[in-house]
């Protein structure tokens, strides 16, 4: 189901980094596009987004970028003094792949590689189901100083667990094999490790690479930001201790100066973070029981491991940090019919994933039955803004370019696919079952 005719299809549109320190570039309308999403840049770290309307005046761009200027602090703890090397933990990057990008995971490859960390390692998971005739994954390997780790059980949820099982690492980071990390992205996340001891996972920011097709400039719209606006004050994420049924079912996120900026349900931690930009603690990870490898990409239930992994770790009582200074760039689906199947499976993947969890500990039932009326007041509202063309976080301040009207089909297939989560949670159940029993044939 496609429903775009009353869209209009918006053409590319730049992304710009920009340094608000720095005299402010010259931005004009031309063939790359006439609006642009500008990230501004503080001291190296991202402390901003806009999007500007671009037209034949450079001025018009400029004015619209001074808010930035004006209205953004510096990045939190940069004027602190950075932690020494000897200090930061060692820390395995796993990235788990069916090696269907080969441009991409060569250029993330690249940087992981020469990041700037002193004790790390690269561990990457080759979780093909089949190896075909013409194998690309050997020539991108060569020469290159890549721990290979091969999974053949399907899922991306085996193929990180795998990685994990191998790495050596204190810390375990986790990126894929379509996005672009910073280069201080995992010095960042080391730091907030040292600097916060009791944090048993780190969370962090996730901005596009390309906005070049309309599928990426609506998904961007829709879901950018981890489905809200995006924030860029670092906070810890911390879960109420309160007695009863109901304890670390609700969560508080809390800045460095100690106030609350928002109390919400332990299943919304989906705001706060995506598995395409987390690290967590060994000792956390193995508390937490790992990924499910009934969940996530792979399998029938399509996702929601990456948010079993958070919502475990609260409700065991850990804490999570959100650093916006730990950076990755991702790639967009480019097609409207990818980012259809995309979201389709986050909402497949995010009920199936409240089965998951009521099987785990009861107690979920009960937590997610008192909220359930809070929740349904808050997918209603979502549901009609988004069916509307609207994105439900926006704004009230906007520039023209913001106001993107969004597809209804895009709404349409994320929402239909929650009452599908169930089923294929216990389809996922038996597949599993069959994988592991060796009845299993790709």
């Amino acid at each position: 189901m496609t429903q775009t005719s009353s869209v209009t299809v918006p053409g590319p549109r730049r992304v710009v980094s920009v340094d608000l320190d720095a005299p402010l570039p010259r931005l004009v309308a031309d063939e790359t596009g006439s609006t642009a999403l500008v990230v501004g840049y503080r001291d190296g770290h991202p402390v901003s987004t806009l999007d500007v309307l671009l037209t034949d005046d450079p001025a018009d761009a400029e004015r619209a970028m001074t808010a930035l200027v004006t209205g953004s602090a510096r990045a939190s703890d940069a004027a602190e003094t950075p932690v020494p090397d000897e200090d930061l933990p060692m820390i395995s990057i796993v990235v788990s792949t069916v090696v269907g990008r080969v441009e991409d995971l060569g250029k993330l490859l690249d940087v992981l590689e020469h990041i700037d960390y002193p004790r790390h390692e690269v561990v990457l998971v080759d979780n093909r189901v089949r190896v075909p005739e013409h194998d690309a994954l050997p020539a991108l390997l060569e020469g290159r100083t890549v721990r290979l780790v091969t999974e053949r059980r399907p899922g991306c949820s085996a193929g990180r667990n795998a990685g994990v099982a191998a790495a050596l690492g204190e810390v375990i980071a986790f990126t894929d094999d379509d996005v672009r990390v910073d280069p201080q992205w995992l010095r960042m996340i080391g730091t907030r490790f040292v600097r916060e001891p009791q944090l048993s996972a780190v969370t962090g920011m996730i901005l596009p690479v390309e906005l070049e097709t309309p599928a990426q400039i609506w998904y961007e719209a829709y879901y950018g930001g981890f489905s809200g606006e995006r924030q860029f004050e670092p906070v810890t994420i911390v879960p109420d201790d309160v007695p009863g049924a109901m304890r670390h079912a609700r969560v508080s996120a809390i800045a460095a100066d100690g106030s609350v900026r928002k109390h919400f349900a332990v299943y919304g931690i989906g705001g706060y973070g995506a598995g395409a930009n987390w690290a967590v603690r060994r000792s956390a990870f193995d508390a937490a029981g790992g990924f499910d490898n009934t969940l996530g990409a792979g399998v029938p239930a399509r996702g929601g491991e990456d948010l079993d992994i958070f919502i475990g770790i609260l409700w065991g009582g850990g804490r999570i940090g959100f650093e916006p200074r730990a950076v990755v760039h991702h790639r967009h689906r480019r097609d409207l019919e990818g980012l259809h199947h995309q979201l389709h499976s986050n909402g497949v993947g995010f009920t199936a994933l409240m089965c998951a969890l009521i099987l785990k500990d009861r107690r979920h039932l009960t937590a997610l039955t008192r909220l359930m009326p809070v929740a349904a007041k808050i997918k209603t509202k979502q549901l009609v803004t988004r069916l509307a063309g609207r994105r439900d976080a926006a704004p009230e301040t906007m520039t023209e370019a913001s106001t993107t009207r969004i597809p209804r089909s895009l709404a349409y297939h994320e929402f239909r696919g929650f009452p599908a989560g169930p089923a294929a949670y216990f389809r996922s159940r038996k597949f599993w079952k069959d994988v592991e029993e060796g009845r299993f044939r790709p």
